[in-house]
């Protein structure tokens, strides 16, 4: 679905673009090449519809983008930042020997024990 609203917003885009550029409110620039069109269905007529074309393919691109942000992310969960932002925040474990218990206010280590007493005198 996503790919389908991508393509769509490229089209849309091409030809939003193409029919800027074809226009010219003065009634020269590149409109004014395509004499033959302009005769055919008149000059006032060709702006009309190149402005309606122009309205019509910036609001198309409008509602394919809004489109793909409302439907884009339910459709796929990739895990992207949203997800971290909103992770509970853990400590990291610095514990370097996992076999060790953690301390408990005593230093960690080898502790000596005194050795016995020779009771045998």
């Amino acid at each position: 679905m996503d790919v389908l609203f991508i393509i769509l917003i490229i089209l849309a885009s091409l030809l939003l673009a193409f029919f800027v550029l074809i226009q010219n409110p003065k009634g020269g620039g590149l409109s004014s090449g395509f004499s033959g069109g302009a005769n055919l269905i008149g000059v006032q007529r060709t702006g009309d519809i190149l402005e309606k074309g122009t309205w019509i393919f910036a609001i198309a691109l409008m509602v394919f983008c809004i489109a793909i942000n409302i439907i884009g992310p339910s459709s796929s969960n990739r895990g992207g930042l949203g997800d971290q932002i909103e992770a509970p925040v853990t400590a990291p474990n610095l514990n370097l020997n996992p076999t060790a218990t953690p301390a408990t206010g005593a230093p960690t280590g080898t502790t000596q024990t005194p050795a016995p007493t020779d009771t045998t005198k």
